[in-house]
């Protein structure tokens, strides 16, 4: 079956949110427990809900450490986060050749949006499934298919795309084909552990997977 649907997750795929996202992390946890974090230790909450993350280290805190993260985290979001290479123009090309297109985060809306309108691709997807839409976050299948419901395609029409083992795996349990981005903070291994149908160095890569020339 033709592929004619590409799932985008956001952070570290599409938009180089790491130093933002890893700052916030640090800003948050660093008032709590001085001098405990340094951003090794961070890097492995990359890609989870905030609330499982903060569970892991406080249950009884988990709330107030959202607020917190989020609070610094829009405050300094649009001086740290960055667009990787050749994103703006594979989704463009993409778009114009008719794909449907949409995002699956774990981000809540407000986040998302945000990003999108800095990087000013959020012209170009028709969907976008957020935190705030779904009762399972990904490595759950549920935001993958509710995305694809909602754009009126089949699982084996679609590809998902992310930086993380979430993305490979949310991908794979509805039944798409997976790809993973290489500039992934977890490194290229890391990745590849997971088995993903293909690895990209850049998005541009992408356009070929999918047959534009």
């Amino acid at each position: 079956m033709k592929i004619n649907t590409i799932l985008f997750d956001l952070d570290g795929t599409l938009i180089d949110t790491n130093d933002l996202i890893i700052e916030s992390f640090l800003h948050t946890l660093n008032s709590y427990y001085p001098n405990k974090y340094q951003r090794e230790d961070v890097l492995a909450f990359i890609g989870p809900p905030l609330h499982d993350t903060f569970h892991s280290v406080d249950e009884n805190r988990i709330e107030e450490m959202i607020v917190a993260y989020r609070k610094f985290n829009h405050e300094n979001h649009d001086l740290l986060v960055k667009q990787y290479d050749t994103v703006f123009e594979t989704v463009k090309t993409l778009r114009e050749q008719g794909f449907k297109l949409g995002i699956v985060t774990t981000k809540i809306r407000d986040t998302v949006n945000m990003g999108l309108k800095l990087t000013k691709l959020d012209q170009f997807f028709d969907v976008v499934v957020t935190l705030d839409d779904v009762e399972n976050a990904k490595p759950h299948p549920e935001p993958v298919l509710k995305a694809l419901d909602q754009l009126g395609s089949l699982p084996a029409e679609a590809i998902m795309v992310g930086d993380n083992h979430h993305d490979i795996e949310s991908g794979r349990n509805a039944g798409t084909t997976t790809v993973a981005v290489s500039w992934s903070v977890k490194g290229r291994a890391y990745l590849e552990s997971y088995k993903p149908d293909y690895i990209v160095d850049k998005m541009s890569e992408l356009l070929k997977i999918v047959g534009v020339e």
